[in-house]
């Protein structure tokens, strides 16, 4: 077991960054190709860092082909497989990887493939990987794999993965994200943790790492050389401790994949801001949303990690905030249908008065002796909150979905998601997306909040910034 280590200063202990902005050279390399990303999320909250994109929940071939031809940079398909079973991840990705390879081929656009996972390294990994290898015809030089996520506090330095609170890094297998009773796992340093997940049948030793070394002294020309070299399949991990890091290493890649290169990439969202050439963006404002100015809100809290818990604590002791607390026994075992019956009718009534709801899975953790069962507890609790908003007929001011599976079955499922576009994030870390108008409330603004992201305050901040001006408030009274 590493020890956790302070944060502050061991960043300031790193080499200086590399000097020179690569975002203008990535920027016009993207422009001279016409390349286009597409990325395969495992669940809806991958747009976290960037803006300007498509999240598309359907993934036929008509749908990528025309996507394929917007405007946008990117397109995200959200295929909520962190909350399936492995098998049916892989069924799922293996679909995708068809669909998306016979849409290229019948497009003249250059098209790049990330597959979008956690970044505290919960995931069907490598079996999902696998299958949209094999489905979009194999031929990688290697996998490149970042998990490195600056907004929501991860690095990875010396090859350990860490979880930052603020203060402190963790070693990412002592946090209470590898003790997930679906999708544990126990190494921190990426080498081990590849060849854990792998069982075996990669070595450590032949995981490639590139350094920070590589990355702030050699810059994007040592980058390109180290992953030039890579052949068979091999996967290499990336060491990253900054915003900077990253973009010198996507300088690197697209001069290797311009040399002739071929990679599949596994990445938390950082990167893929990069891969796009944009900068940060300021937060949004409640001018930003177009949302009504009166009106209730609707919360849902569906993840159950102590991160989430602690979040819906403080929310719940926030003045002016219903909760309605929704049974999980009944939703699992007993009652499901009285218990949504139930549930919908409270926040149908509290929200037709203009009251802001938060309705929230009850805390105690229902589990089973075996990952797949676990799963499909998880999958029933969610079958219950879709039934829970598809029975809510008062279109809420705006709504926030904590936890991944939870948005991506209730945007699909309860509120019929096709495509929407994300419009950038209300806090770090956390998208806004504007739904289209194929879906039940045309033009809501939907707050993706994931489990793992934000301090204890998060869920109060939130709502506390999208709350109704009281100058609004009190003129309209």
């Amino acid at each position: 077991m590493t020890s956790r280590i302070p944060l502050v200063e061991t960043l300031q202990s790193l080499p200086h960054e590399w000097p020179d902005d690569p975002l203008p050279w990535i920027r016009d390399t993207i422009a001279a190709s016409g390349e286009k990303l597409a990325v395969v999320d495992d669940d809806p909250t991958g747009t976290q860092t960037i803006y300007g994109v498509a999240v598309l929940t359907d993934w036929s071939v008509e749908t990528i082909r025309a996507e394929l031809e917007s405007d946008l940079p990117a397109f995200f398909i959200v295929t909520n497989s962190r909350g399936m079973t492995l098998d049916k991840a892989k069924a799922v990705n293996g679909e995708v990887g068809r669909n998306l390879r016979q849409a290229i081929d019948g497009s003249s656009r250059k098209v790049a493939i990330f597959t979008r996972g956690d970044s505290t390294l919960r995931g069907h990994y490598p079996g999902e990987d696998d299958a949209l290898d094999h489905a979009l015809g194999g031929g990688f030089d290697a996998r490149i794999l970042v998990p490195f996520f600056l907004e929501g506090g991860r690095y990875t330095i010396n090859d350990v993965h860490y979880v930052s609170d603020g203060e402190w890094l963790t070693p990412a297998g002592d946090t209470e994200f590898a003790r997930d009773p679906a999708l544990g796992y126990r190494s921190s340093n990426l080498r081990q943790w590849v060849e854990e997940m792998t069982d075996g049948k990669v070595s450590s030793d032949d995981v490639v790492s590139i350094s920070l070394e590589d990355i702030r002294e050699g810059g994007p020309e040592r980058v390109a050389l180290v992953v030039s070299k890579l052949q068979g399949g091999l996967t290499s991990i990336v060491n990253a401790a900054s915003m900077r890091d990253v973009e010198v290493v996507t300088q690197g890649l697209l001069t290797a994949e311009a040399q002739g290169s071929k990679f599949l990439y596994r990445t938390a969202a950082s990167i893929i801001r990069a891969r796009i050439g944009q900068t940060a963006r300021a937060p949004l404002t409640i001018d930003d949303l177009n949302m009504p100015a009166s009106g209730g809100a609707l919360t849902i809290v569906g993840s159950y990690i102590p991160r989430t818990t602690a979040q819906l604590n403080e929310l719940l002791a926030m003045p002016g905030i219903h909760g309605v607390e929704v049974n999980v026994t009944s939703l699992v075992y007993d009652a499901a249908e009285s218990e949504v019956a139930r549930a919908a009718s409270e926040i149908n009534e509290n929200l037709s008065q203009g009251l802001d709801v938060v309705a929230y899975t009850s805390r105690e953790l229902l589990t089973a002796t075996d990952a797949d069962t676990n799963l499909t507890i998880g999958q029933k609790i969610s079958d219950g909150l879709v039934a829970i908003i598809d029975a809510i007929d008062v279109r809420p001011r705006y709504m926030i979905s904590k936890g991944g599976m939870t948005t991506s079955n209730i945007s699909t499922r309860a509120l019929g998601v096709k495509r929407a576009v994300a419009m950038g994030q209300v806090m770090p870390g956390i998208p806004t997306w504007e739904l289209g108008p194929e879906t039940r409330f045309p033009g809501l603004a939907l707050v993706v909040f994931p489990g793992n992201v934000g301090d204890s305050r998060g869920l109060v901040d939130m709502v506390n910034k999208l709350s109704i001006p009281h100058e609004t408030a009190q003129s309209e009274w």
